[in-house]
């Protein structure tokens, strides 16, 4: 396995942040089927191959993607792609990327 962790600070209302969140969520089942369903603020997703959750705080959302075996030749595109989501739906980032 092969994890992908990304925090982002953002200034919007909690509703809003996980309103983007959500989007975000619908956009990768569209793409990838990806299964996914809310547990308070965290958003838990699943597929085969890959899992993870995204955490919508007050002022940050915190990601981490679980990559199988398989998938962990693609994780530098995976993660490019979150950090350009990220990007969209969430406002550029300020700090440093981890």
């Amino acid at each position: 396995m092969s994890d992908i962790l990304i925090r982002r600070s953002h200034t919007m209302s909690q509703k809003a942040a996980r309103q983007a969140a959500e989007k975000i969520a619908r956009k990768l089942d569209e793409e990838f089927d990806l299964s996914y369903e809310w547990e308070d603020n965290v958003l838990n997703f699943t597929r085969s191959g890959v899992s993870g959750e995204l955490v919508v705080d007050k002022k940050e959302v915190h990601i981490r993607v679980r990559l199988g075996f398989l998938l962990f030749a693609i994780k530098p595109r995976v993660e490019s792609e979150i950090h350009r989501f990220f990007d969209e739906n969430f406002g550029p980032d300020a700090g440093p990327k981890v």
